[in-house]
């Protein structure tokens, strides 16, 4: 009787998963439900189902005559590059992606996590680029979404919206819950984890994330370059938070786990989001390791009164407890006021250059360090088309002079040692591009 019982839920099992199976074709294939999309004409579609917690907009542009030679427009090869924007960071936002493809080579994708009132003033700006920039990306705009029942507590967690970067690899919870059923039901049946699932960026292996206040000086590609060193067990990279530890935040001060000698910064992270997926890791709470998405919620729980700067502390104990799994790249990758206003202590920029300018405690907003502003204030003012050098490079180095009286503007060669080549070569592609 046990027998006929278990064949009967067998059943009822597989009809479930054939019929979730099929409306996730359909979804795949009909992208009507709940998306916005604005096709190659420019005309927008609204909604069908305005009340979807996971509604996107989506423009998707094919090979154009106009791109250049030294890019590829073919998506499958694209760099993936996401950024999450709330509140006031719309135009923080759109200086980022500037930089980003002023200098990228090959073609970008970009993902665009915001909240919904800023969906149409993105669109609208990226839209009015002219055509030969366009041809070196494409875009997805998507609704900032967390989990259900702890969406408001991931929301506030540090700075609005920021901890939406660790749900980028994360399954789909409604097949998560019938996974680790049937495994209850059915030990033997761990094939039911090669079953389709539903991801937000399902079809993406490999992506960099970056903070709002991110600027390249550097094209993406040298980067994205950092996925071919990853070894067999790394999954993700990232800068450390200081060089010195004597004067580094979580050596002195955290009260949680944390990464190496100084705790790592994510606000320039690279993952190879398929491997993550499948990982298990290991954790201080129990004696097996548990996937991303299994860990998240009660590293919260039990951390949450111990951590200062959110989802970065977060990421600073999972590769504490999994140091192999992370590739560290230098500190010019992601050079933020802390590698200057204490003295210059970032050896990797003093030698070859910033790479990546990280401009948090709101610098480039302020005058408090003003070298930070006057790059972003140069790259947020010049106009596609024109000559980079003589209407970006000399104009900041004329500001970055005026800045020689504070610390990090004692330093501002650093500022422009590879941004006057990455502009250099943009200036020769910028005539054939037009």
């Amino acid at each position: 009787m046990r027998r006929y019982i278990r064949a009967l839920l067998l059943c009822a099992v597989f009809a479930v998963f054939s019929g979730l199976f099929v409306y996730s074709r359909l979804f795949d294939s009909d992208g009507s439900v709940g998306v916005k999309r604005l096709d190659m004409s420019g005309a927008k579609t609204g909604p069908q189902n305005a009340h979807r917690s996971n509604r996107y907009i989506m423009r998707q542009r094919g090979q154009m005559d106009t791109a250049g030679p030294n890019h590829q427009s073919n998506p499958e090869h694209a760099m993936h590059l996401a950024v999450v924007a709330c509140g006031e960071r719309l135009e923080e936002t759109l200086t980022m992606i500037k930089s980003a493809v002023l200098f990228s080579l090959k073609h970008l994708y970009l993902h665009i996590f915001a909240e919904d009132q800023l969906h149409a003033s993105f669109m609208e700006a990226l839209e009015s680029w002219p055509g030969f920039i366009h041809s070196r990306f494409n875009y997805t705009v998507y609704s900032i979404s967390f989990p259900s029942e702890n969406a408001a507590e991931w929301k506030k967690l540090f700075k609005p919206c920021a901890s939406q970067r660790l749900f980028l690899p994360v399954r789909s919870k409604s097949f998560i819950f019938i996974h680790k059923t049937l495994r209850s039901l059915f030990p033997v049946t761990s094939v039911f984890s090669l079953l389709s699932w539903q991801l937000i960026l399902k079809d993406v292996d490999s992506i960099v994330y970056v903070d709002s206040d991110i600027l390249f000086l550097q094209p993406v590609d040298r980067l994205w370059g950092f996925l071919s060193r990853f070894n067999s067990s790394q999954l993700a990279a990232m800068a450390p938070e200081h060089e010195e530890p004597r004067i580094a935040w979580y050596s002195r001060f955290a009260r949680h786990p944390y990464y190496g000698r100084t705790g790592i910064n994510s606000g320039v992270m690279l993952m190879n989001m398929t491997r993550m997926r499948n990982m298990f890791f290991k954790n201080d709470m129990t004696s097996v390791g548990l996937r991303w998405e299994e860990l998240l919620m009660p590293l919260l729980q039990k951390y949450k009164l111990n951590i200062t700067w959110g989802d970065q502390d977060l990421l600073n104990i999972i590769f504490h407890y999994n140091p192999e799994s992370l590739l560290e790249f230098p500190c010019q990758w992601n050079y933020r006021p802390d590698h200057c206003i204490y003295g210059s202590n970032c050896a990797s920029a003093e030698e070859d250059g910033i790479y990546i300018l990280h401009g948090n405690r709101g610098v480039y907003h302020d005058y408090k360090q003003p070298a930070f502003r006057a790059v972003y204030d140069s790259i947020k003012k010049y106009t596609f088309g024109t000559d980079p050098v003589t209407s970006l490079l000399d104009p900041l180095e004329e500001e970055l002079l005026k800045t020689t009286q504070t610390y990090c503007g004692k330093s501002y060669t650093l500022f422009t040692k590879t941004l006057a080549h990455s502009l250099s070569n943009a200036s020769r592609n910028a005539p054939h591009e037009r």
